[in-house]
């Protein structure tokens, strides 16, 4: 395959993945950006993680509430719980990488906060720890995953299943939902 049609069939898986969120998702879109919008009414706040690049994603995302996103607003009480190296290797090492989320969503955790979770496999054991967690806290959890959503499509209360198989347009998804998350909020303000 010659480098224009890589580039082709990349746009393409893109935007086919893009059309299939807003023709299967859009209900759970709405229903997670109601779930955000009522955390951050009620002054609790979001706490996010995900494994390796949905890491990212998670960091990404709680920058854009604890900053800004679109428009001039408050800053808003966001946690991505992979930024904390010190807590990541500690808890690796004393606990197992499983439990690097987990523990951090048991010492962090309020009544009221919600955790968004994300996943490309939905099979992510650090990830499927911290939603038992928060399921065992009495949490809200919205989950960001691909594929058929997999272990954590059955224990997390609100799933947005991104239909591909393909981790980059899974991934491409996840942000633009994100981005959603984001500017739903900015329309409280």
């Amino acid at each position: 395959m010659n480098i224009k049609q890589l580039i082709i069939t990349n746009i393409e898986q893109h935007l086919n993945t893009i059309r299939g969120l807003s023709k299967n998702n859009i209900e759970e879109v709405i229903n997670a950006c109601n779930k955000i919008n009522e955390t951050i009414l009620k002054k609790n706040k979001i706490l996010l993680c995900g494994n390796g690049g949905s890491a990212a994603d998670a960091q990404h995302i709680a920058a854009e509430f604890t900053g800004r996103f679109l428009k001039e607003r408050i800053p808003l009480p966001a946690i991505a719980l992979s930024t904390d190296t010190s807590a990541l290797t500690a808890i690796g090492n004393d606990y197992g990488f499983d439990k690097v989320y987990s523990r951090q969503l048991e010492a962090l955790f309020n009544p009221g906060d919600i955790l968004i979770a994300i996943s490309t496999s939905g099979n992510s054991k650090n990830i499927i720890e911290a939603v038992n967690m928060n399921n065992k806290l009495g949490g809200e959890t919205i989950c960001l995953l691909g594929n058929d959503g997999g272990e954590l499509n059955k224990i997390c209360s609100n799933s947005i299943v991104v239909r591909s198989d393909i981790t980059a347009r899974i991934q491409e998804a996840h942000i633009l939902i994100g981005h959603i998350f984001c500017n739903s909020v900015d329309n409280l303000f």
